[in-house]
């Protein structure tokens, strides 16, 4: 994996994009070798680029709600998103432009429609009548801070409440605000002498639409009559209000407060509280008050027909219980449940089968969201079992360190992993089906298989299945338990390069056809993998230690002076150089008392048992050098048909046969140039034992290597002075940020020189400097002789050169046509073959596309080249750049990917200046260029990633991944491929009020509101109060949404809304670009002021 200097990612965000300069197509034929024209079929109009879906949990969650008849859950962020829930599969991102806090979301149920209330004082209607929900209308209060809303069921007027202790009326059709406003002095009158606080909790009694109950923070709630303009009852308490609940029946409600406790109140009888429990409290003798605990943040209550009702409520813990775990405690009769969570809890809703206040409520579902996580309770069986989540929400379960995606793989391989991921599902689940089931999938278009590979900081690996825009998990590999665990911090060896998680993953190599997949950690350590449906025991892991020096005398070498040529092809490498080992290493410290030979992580030693799915290979661990730790590797490739496997970082590079187990090759980078190195660096040789420095890890402070700087890796050119260098007495003569490093390494069947007449095995090799180098692989016959004789790998004498660090290669056939890596097809390994099996292997030639022996002469390939500047297209064998782009000068490429797209390929780019680019290929003609967005963090430039047929994905937040097409057939297919939130569904019918009720009063009261709210009785609202913004949805939407109760009032008013609209159209448009200006700049400098004291992997 390649990290980033930070000075360098500031000056691509600073820069703007240049326009890729198309350099015209250098056509630097020999005479009489005229390359083959190849037909191009992309042009500009495939190309298009759009946010196709947003996966994994929703980042800082702040608000919850539920519809209970659509089935449809709702979750708000400290980011201003929006994230919608239905039936696995159905999932929707939206975002508030202001990016600030959702505070409250409320249902429209059974609508379509949803109200989110935000930190900045805004309302806002959405539409999810739509596929892609839109705000049809918005409401920005100037003078008062919402602190609370409420919108009775099937009413069209939503009460807000405000941090003065005021209650405004939103009619939710037009948003415009009703003139009858209740005011705090009015509802408290003399009860209190002083402010009552924020309304944090407004509600309509469930028998009388007419008696609003209204909390207030310091502990006062009052019953307010809304005919006849004041305060039936009003209760006081000494203790501040954080939530209330009604009975359904509307004669007692229950309040929570910060002391710990609850008090459950007669409507009619305001004095004191009927009944007061501290649910955690320690109950003490003399009748004594209980301790005070914790505050309870919310609590519910529930009834049932058939038993008691559930008071369910968050918070409230005694103070003693310090590092207990968040907890949820649900009371049913005389048992109490605390359940406890992994972490904090935002808000929970409790699930009932009516959506009617006023019935028995018959609660079966608790939802909790957590800051982390989100939990669906079963009430309805013993020992309230969790749900098993369907949703893709554990991507964070460790942090994301890196990611790869691959579209259009083998068609067994999603069915392969799935059978092995399935044995590790937990037990213990409820048998219930997920109670969050609305909406409906869209069509599938896509029907090729999609994977999804991330690596994570604790060293695991999760494979999910990406295939038609949904997200599953497949497999989960835990990398980190081949290796032995300290104890505690005081066990642990002093041989860590990073304080934590040294099994992080940096950089995956898999190969789908074969199942191979090989990573590499922060801990300088590689670990080769094969799949295999069968469980093994492996008595001793198969492992290597690596010594990868870099020792360097001058950077300008004196004249006339030779530079030794790279090891002769016979003996493959410097046998000084490896330390082949098939245990531990004993050498702890060189002569001079320095760490040496010794790695970061210890292997186990004991037999590990394996289960079906990937089973370890080989570990390969680079080892320390004379006090030096091993340099984090920067890049990796595996190849299967090969046996082969090869890494570099700022050192060197080492190349394995894991097949053999031996270590084929291990160079320090300038070795690599032999003769031909244009920086004329000399190494040391014969190798000496360097002077100490002082530089053991155990003299950081004392000012010489530092741990950052070591995770440094440099991608920078040498000639580019855009960051100042730091001098460090652990460095020998050239600075470890200019070291070349590798950072580019690709298997293939090619043409290695001028002179070839046919391709052959061979490894091209790219460094941060820009060089392209090419080994040649001298492979023995299959069968029983490739484990018997060596794999003899040479020098090729072939450089080629570009701007910037290299990133990618790949290679075209003579049409033009992608020629994927050889490789070996799966097989399983762990069942001994029969004979005609083996007579079978003997035969088999790997799998490899090119056409190898029979192509004649006058076929060439075409090796594409991309680094951080510019791409080539280098004719082969002839090695003449027949194409040349640059494709940033003021910036610099972060990833590049040469992907099939529309049974063609082209190469598509992402610029640290938020560019995405898309260009032909062999001519390297620019498809697209769109600014996409700007690199706002590290996170982003770690896991961008292309992948074939238009795809493309990030880690958008710590928690979500972004998936995205660059492809104009997705894009117009998108929209049938997006799943419906909003379905018909009929209304329940209300509850049956009862002969007797019916006779004598007693039922359900209802009000009409319009005649209390609407404008003939209370008049106009004062214009300075809010503001309305007319949403981006617009009439369009209303169009859209106009159907049902609320729908049915806002279709009479369609046309003179339509007219009117022309008349405040252009008012109403500044005012919203103003406010969408003010937010903007709001939103920027937050961003500005997030990124401080994160972890390499948080950025």
């Amino acid at each position: 994996m390649r990290k980033f200097n930070i000075r360098k990612v500031l000056d691509g965000l600073t820069a703007v994009s240049a326009a890729a300069s198309a350099s015209s197509a250098a056509q630097q034929q020999q005479a009489g070798n005229r390359e083959t024209e190849i037909q191009e079929t992309l042009q500009s109009e495939h190309f298009q680029l759009c946010k196709t879906v947003r996966h994994g949990f929703p980042y800082q969650p702040s608000a919850l709600a539920f519809d209970p008849v659509q089935k449809i859950l709702a979750i708000g962020t400290q980011t201003g998103a929006l994230r919608l829930f239905g039936r696995p599969g159905v999932e929707c991102y939206c975002q508030h432009d202001s990016g600030a806090a959702v505070i409250q979301l409320q249902f429209l149920i059974n609508e379509g429609a949803l109200v989110s209330a935000l930190a900045d004082d805004t309302l806002h209607l959405w539409n999810l009548r739509q596929k892609r929900p839109a705000i049809l209308h918005s409401l920005k209060f100037n003078r008062e801070r919402i602190t609370f809303c409420h919108l009775p069921f099937q009413s069209k007027w939503l009460y807000v409440g405000t941090e003065r202790g005021n209650i405004h009326i939103v009619n939710v059709e037009s948003f415009t605000l009703s003139g009858y406003v209740i005011m705090w002095n009015k509802a408290i009158e003399l009860s209190s002498k002083s402010h009552p606080g924020p309304i944090v909790h407004i509600s309509d009694n469930p028998m009388d639409e007419g008696k609003l109950l209204i909390g207030f923070e310091s502990g006062t709630v009052v019953l307010w009559d809304l005919k006849s303009k004041k305060a039936d009852y009003r209760y006081t308490h000494d203790e501040a209000i954080h939530s209330v609940a009604w009975h359904h029946e509307g004669k007692q409600f229950i309040c929570s407060h910060s002391d710990g406790t609850l008090t459950i109140w007669n409507v009619k009888s305001p004095t004191k509280p009927f009944q007061t429990i501290t649910p955690h409290g320690k109950q003490l003798k003399d009748g004594k008050k209980p301790e005070p605990c914790k505050p309870i943040l919310k609590v519910e209550y529930k009834t049932t027909r058939a038993g008691e009702p559930f008071i369910i409520l968050s918070g409230g813990l005694s103070y003693d219980t310090v590092g207990r775990r968040p907890c949820l405690t649900v009371m049913h009769g005389k048992s109490t449940a605390v359940l406890e969570m992994d972490y904090s809890i935002v808000d929970f809703l409790t699930l009932c089968e009516t959506p009617y206040p006023n019935d028995f409520q018959e609660p079966y579902a608790v939802v909790v969201l957590l800051e982390k996580d989100l939990v669906l309770i079963d009430l309805a069986q013993n020992g309230y079992p969790i749900f098993e989540n369907p949703y893709p929400l554990t991507i964070h379960e460790s942090p994301v360190t890196c990611c790869e995606y691959f579209a259009d793989c083998p068609v067994d391989l999603i069915p392969a992993l799935y059978s092995v991921g399935a044995r590790q599902k937990r037990q213990g689940y409820s048998k219930k089906e997920w109670p969050i089931s609305g909406g409906n999938w869209g069509l599938i278009t896509q029907s090729y298989p999609e994977i999804i590979i991330t690596g994570h900081a604790d060293g695991s690996i999760k494979f999910w299945d990406a295939s038609a825009i949904t997200l599953q998990v497949l497999y989960k590999l835990k990398t980190a338990k081949v290796f032995e665990k300290s104890r505690n911090k005081d066990d642990r060896p002093n041989t860590d390069i990073v304080d934590e998680d040294p099994y992080a993953i940096q950089i995956i190599s898999w190969c789908p056809e074969s199942r191979m997949l090989c990573i590499a950690g922060v801990s300088a350590h590689v670990i080769i993998y094969r799949f295999s449906k069968q469980e093994v025991t492996t008595e001793v892991i198969p492992m290597l230690e690596v010594r990868l020096l870099y020792e360097i005398n001058d950077v300008e070498s004196p004249d006339g002076e030779q530079v030794p040529p790279l090891p002769t092809p016979g003996t493959g490498s410097n046998p000084q150089s490896i330390v082949p080992q098939s245990h531990p290493s004993t050498s702890s410290s060189s002569s001079d008392g320095l760490r040496d030979n010794v790695p970061c992580l210890k292997v186990k030693n004991s037999p590990l048992k394996q289960s079906p799915g990937y089973q370890i290979e080989l570990v390969i661990q680079l080892v320390w050098v004379s006090g030096e730790p091993p340099q984090q590797i920067t890049s990796l490739a595996v190849n299967s048909a090969y046996g082969l496997v090869v890494f570099g970082n700022c050192n060197g590079i080492a190349m394995v046969d894991y097949l053999q187990k031996t270590v084929l090759l291990n160079l320090g980078t300038i070795e690599l140039y032999g003769s031909n190195d244009p920086y004329r660096r000399e190494p040391r040789s014969p190798r000496k034992t360097r002077q100490p420095s002082g530089a053991g890890l155990c003299d950081i402070n004392e000012g010489t290597m530092v741990p950052e700087d070591r995770c440094k890796s440099p991608t920078s050119d040498v000639k580019d002075n855009s960051f100042s260098r730091s001098r460090s007495s652990s460095v020998t003569s050239i600075d470890k940020e200019s070291r070349e490093a590798i950072s580019a390494l690709h298997f293939c069947e090619t043409f290695t020189r001028k002179a070839d007449t046919s391709p052959s095995p061979c490894l091209w090799v790219g460094t941060t400097l820009g060089t392209v180098l090419v080994i040649v692989l001298n492979l023995p016959p299959g069968g029983d002789q490739r484990l018997l004789q060596p794999v003899i790998v040479s020098p090729s004498g072939t450089i080629l050169r570009l701007k910037g660090a290299i990133l990618r290669m790949a290679f075209l056939d003579t049409t033009g046509s992608l020629l994927p890596p050889a490789h070996e097809p799966w097989r399983e390994h762990n069942v001994p073959e029969d004979k005609d099996e083996k007579d079978k292997s003997k035969k088999r030639r790997p799998v490899s596309v090119s056409p190898s022996s029979s192509q004649e002469i006058s076929e060439n390939q075409y090796a594409v080249i991309c680094s951080e500047k510019q791409a080539k297209v280098i004719s082969l064998p002839s090695q003449n750049c027949i194409y040349k782009q640059n494709i940033t000068e003021t910036s610099f490429v972060l990833r590049g990917d040469i992907v099939s797209l529309s049974n063609s390929v082209c190469l598509a780019c992402f610029c640290a200046n938020g560019h995405i680019m898309t260009f032909s290929l062999p001519s390297l003609r620019p498809l697209l260029d769109v600014y996409y967005l700007p690199l706002t963090n590290m996170r982003i430039a770690r896991t961008f990633c292309f992948t074939n047929n238009g795809q493309a994905l990030y880690l958008v937040s710590p928690t979500e991944i972004q998936r995205l097409t660059y492809s104009q057939e997705t894009c117009e297919n998108l929209q049938e491929m997006l799943g419906e939130l909003f379905t018909p569904v009929e209304t329940p019918e209300a509850p049956n009020r009862g002969f007797f009720k019916g006779l004598f009063g007693g039922g359900a009261q209802s009000l009409d509101r319009e005649e209390l709210f609407g404008e003939s009785a209370s008049g106009k609202a004062s214009r300075s109060l809010a503001q309305h913004i007319p949403g981006p949805g617009g009439i369009e939407g209303v169009k859209g949404a106009a159907s049902g109760v609320v729908g049915e009032l806002a279709r009479a008013r369609l046309a003179l809304d339509e007219r009117g609209q022309k008349l405040g159209e252009l008012e109403e448009k500044t005012a919203a670009m103003l406010y969408s200006a003010d937010s903007f700049s709001k939103h920027a400098h937050e961003m500005m002021l997030k990124y401080k004291d994160k972890k390499w992997y948080q950025f």
